[in-house]
């Protein structure tokens, strides 16, 4: 279980994440959506100790994540490219992610072949560098890597951005599958209502910083999103 206390992050005198209590059960997929500054990636950034809070915490599994490292062997992440290591080709990288979990080659391998519809023959054996693989498809190495090593929590940011209709289609297949069969608490923030609602069973809305609806998902969910954001 992901638990958040008394979390703040400040800028100066700008607050743009203020947080007083948030817990997601192990096995949920969960959504973040808000407006650009809502503070979704800020969120995403304090749960993997990329930054410092300014007051509180956020524990993964009872473990506060920036007093402790415990927590990283069974948490993996794509936020950004930042992720990606450019002079790398796809295979190169995945390897490399796949040795840092704990798994050899032919692990990685068994793994990679469950993806060759989402890659759609783009990524592996075509010998490009992945500085020079278009947005979408670096998007799809990063996704992929964060499968490496049977993680327990996995935190997407955006992960729909870029990707064309029929990947789309098959990443919230994936990720539908990750939370109900592998127990995977799978977390995904999106500006896309659509996706977020059809992949996630519990949706939570930040609005500057703060939590301003919590919504289990049902049929109703995008159409009371949508009144939101229409204001």
């Amino acid at each position: 279980m992901i638990a958040v206390h008394n979390l703040s992050k400040k800028y100066g005198p700008n607050t743009v994440l203020n947080i007083e209590s948030l817990e997601i059960p192990k096995g949920q997929s969960f959504g973040l959506v808000g407006n650009n500054g809502a503070g979704k990636t800020t969120l995403f950034s304090l749960l993997l100790d990329l930054i410092p809070p300014t007051t509180g915490h956020i524990e993964n599994n009872d473990i506060q994540v920036n007093k402790s490292e415990e927590w990283k062997p069974f948490t993996t992440a794509f936020i950004d490219e930042s992720f990606l290591i450019g002079y790398l080709t796809p295979e190169e990288y995945f390897y490399f992610i796949g040795e840092l979990r704990g798994r050899n080659k032919a692990d990685v391998d068994t793994l990679l072949s469950q993806f060759e519809d989402f890659f759609h023959d783009e990524i592996l054996g075509q010998k490009k560098y992945l500085r020079d693989l278009s947005k979408g498809n670096q998007k799809k190495v990063g996704i992929v890597a964060s499968f490496i090593g049977s993680p327990e929590v996995v935190i997407l940011d955006e992960p729909f951005a870029n990707l064309d209709p029929t990947t789309q289609i098959r990443l919230k297949a994936i990720i539908k599958e990750l939370a109900a069969t592998e127990g995977v608490t799978v977390l995904v923030s999106s500006h896309d209502l659509m996706h977020v609602t059809e992949v996630c069973e519990r949706i939570v809305v930040l609005n500057k910083g703060e939590i301003v609806k919590d919504i289990q998902t049902s049929t109703e969910t995008l159409k009371e999103l949508e009144t939101f954001f229409a204001g």
